[in-house]
């Protein structure tokens, strides 16, 4: 009889059986389920279950915390259900059958757009840099652009055509690599199908709105025609022909002899794949965007126009993932015609402006994250220079909730723009540099504008915010790394409320914490880490340290050692649950930079080495070296004082908490 047999045939019969399980693996400390039916688990039963120290559901996985000893568990469930695992990378794919159509959506722009996203991010601000070169009229230059006034810089704005709009002309290109890559077929021929669309013989799509439809070009076969239009920055048409393209090529494979694959295979897939791309799907993307002009035009000439704004403001960013945003130019083109102004551009300036305030947001929110913020700081910048494809695939659609705060932000901002009567002179300067394209006698004017881009730049930077601390939208993957690690320790919610029934008895007191190393004191809040610094663990603080020496923060006893040796648990005399982290994000470094010193049961002091930690070595793995200090029952704490910005020594006091 296996030492956890009557665990995982409890766990197989709550989680709806052999018969819900589409796939079974397991990590480091959790068993991953892909579940038919996910409302089939009996969560409640499960809890109850003595091996089990917590569950959650994550990108379509079931997933259950067991702990250090997951894998003699997971070897046991297969024998008892009879079930064989599947790889990760198979988990994963299995589970994409548990998420929404909006989560695969999002989930395959990501996997398309990521490989791209260093190309998008460099075109966007090069792209942003000419926008102030040729679509602004400064008064000091008697109103005229800078490339007006500059032959020097007019050279310089058209030789930045090249690495900044090449990329959003031919985007398509880029996407039906990308698509190839992610399906696993050849990605030259994505490539020459991306071509086929961008082509030089093709009008470029830019210029479709304001041609006439009778100088068209087209191709003529006699019975039929067919018109020469390319679809340039087009997303919707690129991606269908790409997934045309790329299950063509998976259909054929299985079909034709290997012997003579290669020569049919290319050619059966990709020339009905351009066909396809030309008579079909490009037309369906250009019917697509017709009808959401129409729709435009009607909302801004009604009587409710401030309610279309709204909904406009909102919508304009998911217009701008299909590549049907362009469309809005021949409205706007024509509002200018025919009133010389228009009031469709300021929304959509105030929008570039949003998504860059959401991404303003999460570089605050994950400050210290040096890799992160090599995509999100020229993300920002390039947004509020009216570029947002970079913000939206580099960061606000990789978390959801910052996209979905920059939509509501916006939404608000063109609804009062829309309300003080804000108009533009003229279009093609977006984000904050919009401003100097409104006109300043009409309706509100730069005022109100002005307003109206704080709306933009504060709420959706608060929200973001709310919506990270709340969990809206999207549970942060720090804090399921988070929940890992407690179960690594064997801490868990039911724990925790053990202990504090345990202490609420105890009379007030005041327990001392110390320096766990020599180093500068710094507050919890201050600690770059989207968990520890926002308080979700608890109240507690942090040392800089100065030297590779970890000693106890607290009188008591070692509760837990980590597997990663990263951290430990602690339990203070009084009953105060402590968290000793050393480093940010260490568990990724499975141990190497520390020595652990104690064992658990050990009793320690401030004067007590528990561990070593290499700053060295964390240092060149790009971790940050704060020895955090966490009162994970914080609950119980009445009153709590630190003196932080000094430099200690190790088992100096840093803290005086008070129960």
């Amino acid at each position: 009889m296996g030492k956890y047999q009557d665990d995982v045939t409890l766990l197989l019969k709550y989680v709806g059986g052999k018969e819900n399980i589409s796939g079974v693996s397991h990590c480091a400390t959790r068993m991953r389920f892909v579940l038919n039916d996910p409302k089939k688990a009996d969560q409640k039963a499960i809890e109850t279950i003595p091996s089990v120290k917590g569950m959650f559901t994550n990108a379509g996985q079931f997933q259950v915390i067991i702990g250090n000893d997951v894998a003699t568990f997971y070897n046991e469930f297969s024998a008892v259900s009879g079930i064989e695992g599947v790889s990760k990378e198979q988990g994963k794919n299995l589970a994409k059958q548990n998420l929404n159509p909006l989560q695969r959506a999002i989930s395959v722009l990501a996997e398309i757009f990521t490989p791209i996203i260093p190309a998008i991010i460099v075109g966007g601000l090069i792209l942003g840099f000419r926008n102030v070169l040729e679509g602004i009229e400064f008064a000091r230059l008697g109103g005229q652009t800078i490339v007006e006034v500059s032959q020097f810089w007019s050279g310089v704005n058209a030789f930045l055509w090249l690495p900044g709009e090449a990329i959003f002309h031919f985007l398509p290109v880029g996407i039906t690599w990308s698509i190839a890559k992610k399906m696993g077929t050849t990605q030259i021929l994505g490539i020459v199908l991306g071509i086929t669309l961008v082509s030089p013989q093709l009008l470029n799509a830019y210029g479709v709105g304001s041609t006439a439809a009778a100088d068209i070009p087209v191709w003529d076969f006699g019975f039929a025609q067919v018109q020469m239009i390319g679809y340039q920055a087009q997303v919707i048409p690129a991606m269908l022909a790409g997934f045309l393209l790329a299950y063509l090529e998976i259909f054929w494979r299985k079909k034709i002899p290997e012997s003579i694959s290669m020569i049919f295979v290319p050619f059966l897939s990709l020339l009905p794949a351009i066909i396809a791309a030309h008579v079909i799907l490009g037309p369906i993307g250009w019917s697509i965007g017709s009808a959401i002009s129409a729709v435009v035009n009607g909302g801004l000439t009604s009587s409710f126009n401030w309610l279309f704004a709204g909904i406009f403001g909102a919508l304009y960013s998911p217009l701008v993932i299909t590549g049907l945003h362009h469309m809005s130019n021949a409205i706007d083109a024509q509002l200018i015609a025919d009133f010389q102004s228009t009031n469709l551009w300021p929304m959509i300036a105030l929008s570039n402006i949003a998504q860059g305030s959401a991404v303003l947001a999460i570089i605050f929110l994950h400050r210290g994250n040096k890799k992160e913020e090599q995509v999100s700081i020229p993300s920002m910048i390039s947004a509020y220079l009216g570029v947002t494809e970079p913000a939206m695939f580099g960061i606000n659609l990789k978390y959801v909730y910052p996209f979905v705060a920059a939509m509501i932000g916006s939404g608000l901002a063109a609804m009062f723009s829309t309300i003080m009567g804000v108009r533009a002179n003229a279009i093609g300067v977006g984000g904050l540099p919009g401003i100097l394209a409104i006109n300043p006698t009409i309706g509100g004017g730069w005022f109100a504008f002005t307003i109206a881009m704080l709306i933009a730049i504060v709420v959706p930077f608060l929200l973001t915010i709310f919506f990270n601390k709340r969990g809206i939208l999207n549970k942060a993957e720090a804090i399921v790394e988070m929940e890992e690690e407690l179960a690594m320790a064997g801490v868990s919610s039911s724990d925790v409320q053990e202990a504090f029934q345990e202490v609420e008895n105890i009379k007030e007191m005041t327990e001392l914490f110390y320096a766990p190393a020599d180093g500068e004191v710094i507050d919890i809040s201050d600690v770059a880490d989207p968990v520890f610094g926002t308080k979700m663990m608890g109240e507690g603080y942090a040392v800089r340290p100065t030297t590779n020496e970890v000693y106890s923060p607290v009188s008591g006893k070692v509760t837990s050692v980590f597997a990663t040796q990263h951290a430990m648990g602690l339990m203070t005399e009084s009953g105060l649950e402590v968290l000793l982290h050393m480093g940010l994000d260490t568990v990724e470094l499975k141990g190497a930079p520390f020595s652990i010193k104690v064992r658990e049961g050990d009793v320690v002091s401030a004067e007590t080495l528990v561990a070593t930690m290499d700053l060295a070595q964390v240092t060149a793995a790009g971790k940050a070296t704060d020895i955090i200090t966490v009162i994970t029952n914080s609950d119980q704490l009445k009153e709590l004082s630190v003196t932080t910005g000094q430099h200690v020594a190790k088992s100096e006091v840093a803290k005086g908490l008070t129960k």
